[in-house]
């Protein structure tokens, strides 16, 4: 029987903190990741490649403690019994005993549906992100990058050090949310040196305030996109191979709610509902990072070690990440207040444009219905590979709904893994 006294599903900061503060105090730790190296989507390819030095300093002490052991490939699929998690590796399936779970499964992207965003060659901005670390080839690739929020940015960045041509930035949020963003960042420090960094690795690239992208066309493949920038009545053509495109972050709560632990909606999200010391509803229930919330790696760090030192009773220990928590909620409020969605990006499906990508329902289909059930019982909206992760966001910025239930097991799963 595979037992341990802390459970830590995700490898990204969050994750990685949570059971660095664990084995730092003598907790028998396993991590459970879907992807197959440790980091998370911040820290992709690996912590100890990071430039970023507390990745490495978290994996290597966590390596050096004899107390940690890391599960890759590992799919979690449903809670079997309390205290228990079925989980899935590509070759096997297995059962896993915890005294304390700790939920750090960070957040997606939030696709929101537009004519042509179908097209082979439209991809999610952090997605193509991850593909060129990766090594997917972009050599010489005309790329635009569009959406909303700073992982713009970060990923114009990457996309460009892998050899792309950025033919431009395009930022839905108006000039004056984005001035007084700059602005607030003059509070942290590390932000403000990060977005000097990021600035100028992307010198010369057209940044786009006020803006947004209409439509996508081609002939079978990507070739343009019509871009409406504010205040300007006539559309911009902008000639590309790959439009990456993506609309912020949503938290990735089906595991928590399959725990049927307590969610809420927040800034337009929603969250898994947590306690002061990270604890949810369900007890022994702990989660860290972007699942209570989109805030970035600095908040997920402290929330992450809160959630451990909570879970092993050393609330005395964490004055210092309480209060590197409060200071980066306010970078959070921040972030989501000058980045909040325009109406316009809201109402750019037409009839024909898909919405379910997975079951090929279109826009025209779905604003009939009231309620994300009566979708899927009329139409399969949801219920395709994706269950919904895509889809969802979208359907909740067009028509409200949120999904009242998850369906298990939570990721695909062998059938003989749940007959084992």
């Amino acid at each position: 029987m595979k037992h341990y006294d802390v459970l830590v599903v995700g490898a990204g900061p969050a994750g990685l903190s949570a059971a660095h503060a664990a084995a730092e105090h003598g907790a028998r730790v396993v991590i459970v990741d879907d992807n197959p190296q440790a980091g998370g989507q911040i820290w992709r390819g690996g912590p100890e490649l990071q430039a970023d030095a507390r990745a490495q300093q978290l994996w290597q002490a966590l390596r050096q403690s004899g107390r940690m052991v890391f599960l890759p490939q590992t799919r979690v699929l449903y809670s079997p019994a309390p205290g228990e998690l079925k989980v899935q590796t590509p070759h096997a399936s297995d059962t896993l005993h915890y005294e304390k779970l700790i939920l750090a499964t960070g957040a997606r992207e939030r696709l929101l549906p537009f004519p042509g965003w179908t097209l082979p060659g439209v991809t999610g901005a952090g997605g193509l992100q991850a593909l060129a670390k990766g090594g997917y080839p972009l050599e010489g690739k005309r790329v635009v990058v569009a959406g909303s929020g700073p992982l713009l940015l970060a990923s114009a960045a990457t996309l460009r050090a892998r050899g792309a041509h950025i033919v431009a930035i395009v930022e839905q949020a108006s000039t004056a949310a984005l001035l007084g963003f700059a602005v607030g960042l003059l509070a942290t420090p590390s932000r403000l040196a990060q977005a000097l960094q990021l600035k100028g690795q992307l010198r010369g690239v057209p940044y786009l305030r006020d803006s947004y992208v209409q439509s996508a066309h081609g002939d079978g493949m990507l070739q343009s996109v019509q871009v409406q920038r504010g205040g300007v009545p006539d559309m911009e053509n902008l000639q590309c191979d790959y439009l990456a495109c993506g609309y912020g972050l949503l938290p990735n709560v089906e595991l928590a709610q399959a725990l049927d632990c307590a969610t809420v909606t927040r800034d337009g999200q929603t969250v898994v509902s947590v306690d002061q010391w990270q604890q949810t509803s369900v007890a022994g229930v702990y989660c860290a990072g972007e699942g209570t919330g989109v805030g970035g790696v600095d908040l997920a760090l402290a929330e992450g070690r809160i959630a451990a030192l909570a879970a092993l009773g050393r609330t005395e220990q964490m004055r210092q990440a309480l209060a590197e928590r409060a200071r980066w909620r306010q970078f959070a409020g921040r972030l989501q207040r000058a980045f909040a969605l325009r109406p316009e990006v809201r109402t750019l499906a037409g009839d024909d444009t898909i919405v379910c990508r997975c079951e090929d329902v279109c826009h025209s289909e779905l604003r009939s219905h009231t309620t994300w059930r009566s979708a899927k019982l009329q139409t399969r909206c949801g219920m395709g590979p994706c269950q919904g992760r895509i889809c969802g966001g979208a359907t909740e910025i067009l028509y409200g709904w949120r999904p009242d239930a998850v369906r298990l097991p939570i990721s695909p799963t062998r059938i003989a893994s749940i007959i084992d």
